[in-house]
């Protein structure tokens, strides 16, 4: 490279920086060119060593574990209860509902529970009282319904106030609805009188029973009067 410089008063005088033009750039040795090589390619070296070690990592990480709505639900029971009572409440903190029993099981593939020696207490909004037992009992999560299986038995009241009993061994109750079914034989007694049938269906709600199969009455007479004359 050529510069001229120019001072005032002084004749121009060329003056030459670095090497004269045209001559010969001083080799350097090989160990020099290798370290200043790698010193340059260094910072990509990095890069392709970070982005390999991060795709190990990702690779050979352990996966984790299925989300629970992913997983199929078990057929086994979830959790059991024995001796144990559950009770349920309306919103103003009335006793709405007892649970009480052997042995409880509850299957979240189903969300049922199955209940050993089950004892149930139901209380309507009016304060009528339904009470329900059996040797066993399969029944929704909140146990608004329940199927009764061996010596089923079912005790509520109409609409006057008298006790009506239903046995059997299959009771369908649905303690909401106040509603109880059966499609096997079943023996009522309510009012004094005896009933016998192949099946039933109850609604208080609608003050209607139905009666379904051959079916057989037993009239008790009533007592008289205090005073009547015989």
């Amino acid at each position: 490279m050529s510069v001229e410089l120019h001072l005032p008063d002084l004749p121009e005088v060329p003056i030459s920086l670095g090497a004269a033009p045209g001559s010969p750039r001083p080799s350097r040795p090989w160990p020099t060119r290798l370290r200043d090589g790698l010193s340059s390619a260094l910072p990509l070296l990095l890069m392709v060593a970070l982005a390999l070690a991060t795709w190990w990592l990702v690779s050979n990480s352990p996966r984790p574990p299925a989300a629970a709505a992913d997983r199929p639900l078990s057929k086994d029971p979830d959790y059991t209860m024995t001796v144990f009572s559950l009770d349920r409440f309306d919103a103003e903190g009335r006793l709405k509902l007892r649970i009480e029993g052997d042995l409880l099981r509850h299957y979240p593939s189903t969300d049922r529970i199955e209940i050993d020696g089950v004892r149930i207490r139901a209380v309507a909004p009016d304060g009528r009282v339904t009470q329900a037992s059996a040797s066993r009992a399969i029944g929704n999560g909140d146990g608004s319904e329940v199927q009764l299986l061996g010596g089923a038995e079912v005790t509520s009241e109409d609409a006057s106030g008298a006790p009506v009993v239903m046995r059997g061994e299959f009771l369908h109750a649905f303690f909401v609805t106040e509603r109880v079914t059966s499609h096997l034989p079943v023996q009522l007694s309510a009012a004094g009188t005896e009933m016998r049938a192949a099946g039933m269906d109850y609604d208080h709600a609608a003050q209607r029973l139905e009666l379904t199969g051959p079916m057989r009455f037993v009239m008790s007479p009533r007592a008289p009067a205090s005073g009547a004359r015989r």
